[in-house]
């Protein structure tokens, strides 16, 4: 093979090698997600510090007030924390542009944005442009809990006839996405639609999205030492004070109101502690599912974390509008 021949195969490598690279782009919005008591609050607070912003929640409960304790808000200060009297709903639909504009205002202003939170569609709703469903009226939304209530393989087989992809993604004994898939289906609309575009790896922003991993002992340990410290400070007055005002429905569903109102502190703490628990193995799964996510692990201090945060920040490989 001539000199000449082996300089054309090089150079043809080199032009395929330029092409697959992808482009080194800073992230605009860090993300740090993981399941309670994973420290994901401290992570984001020292992530916002070394890059001179502020933190945006992405909590469904701590957009309410009146439940600072049980709905663990931050003591620092956090943009959509306690924006919303408990008695007045707060669907991802309104929650997702009032995100958009805090986190477009953090970086027209500061550069940068940090998201924090534990609920994950109200993550993927603050990252992404979700083609979500249009709001169900609360008469027929009634009246599709009744019906799941008093018979879930039927309301699932009248989801197979108005809307076969949501039926064949909700399982019949999940209540509540059977009530919600049944409800968008008897209104025109589709959950399965707002299922594919929620799994999409596009964002509005160069985004870099880190999960924290904690080992489940040490987070069972967490969130039993977060427990008593909720007893401690006054969550059991929080809540009878919060139970004397009319209560939105994603309110009344918040870990451990039940059990604190109708409980003797004894029992409703081991209640909430074994809820809690559960929960956290939820959030891990979904955590599983975000596109692109990077797993670190959260047993480190959060400073340590957030030094690992902002370096892969800066040099953050993504595709255009994708997580890395």
């Amino acid at each position: 093979m001539s000199g000449k021949d082996t300089s054309k195969r090089g150079a043809r490598a080199e032009r395929a090698e330029r092409a697959e690279r992808v482009e080194l782009t800073p992230a605009e919005v860090i993300a740090v997600f993981g399941p309670t008591a994973s420290g994901k609050s401290a992570v984001a607070e020292a992530v916002a510090a070394r890059l001179e912003t502020e933190v945006v929640s992405v909590d469904a409960l701590q957009v309410y007030r009146g439940l600072p304790i049980l709905t663990n808000q931050p003591t620092h200060p956090t943009r959509l924390v306690a924006i919303r009297s408990p008695a007045e709903q707060m669907t991802v639909g309104e929650f997702a542009p009032l995100a958009h504009g805090e986190i477009d205002s953090l970086i027209d202003t500061r550069g940068a944005a940090v998201v924090t939170g534990g609920t994950g569609l109200y993550l993927r709703a603050a990252l992404t442009d979700l083609d979500l469903p249009p709001a169900v009226d609360r008469e027929t939304l009634e009246r599709v809990e009744r019906a799941v209530d008093l018979d879930a393989a039927a309301a699932h087989e009248r989801l197979s006839e108005l809307d076969p992809a949501a039926a064949a993604a909700v399982h019949r004994n999940d209540r509540q996405r059977l009530v919600r898939a049944l409800a968008l289906a008897e209104s025109g609309g589709s959950l399965a639609r707002a299922v594919d575009r929620l799994w999409s790896g596009e964002t509005r922003r160069p985004t870099l999205v880190v999960g924290l991993v904690v080992q489940p002992e040490e987070l069972d340990r967490r969130i039993r030492e977060r427990a008593q410290q909720m007893f401690e400070t006054g969550v059991v007055d929080e809540v009878r004070l919060a139970l004397g005002q009319p209560l939105a429905r994603t309110v009344g569903k918040a870990l451990g109101l039940e059990e604190i109102a109708s409980l003797e502190p004894g029992e409703a703490l081991e209640r909430l502690v074994t809820r809690t628990r559960r929960y956290a193995r939820y959030q891990r799964k979904w955590m599983q599912r975000i596109p692109g996510i990077v797993l670190l692990d959260g047993a480190r201090d959060a400073g340590t974390v957030a030094d690992e945060v902002v370096a892969r920040g800066r040099r953050r490989p993504v595709a255009r509008g994708g997580i890395v």
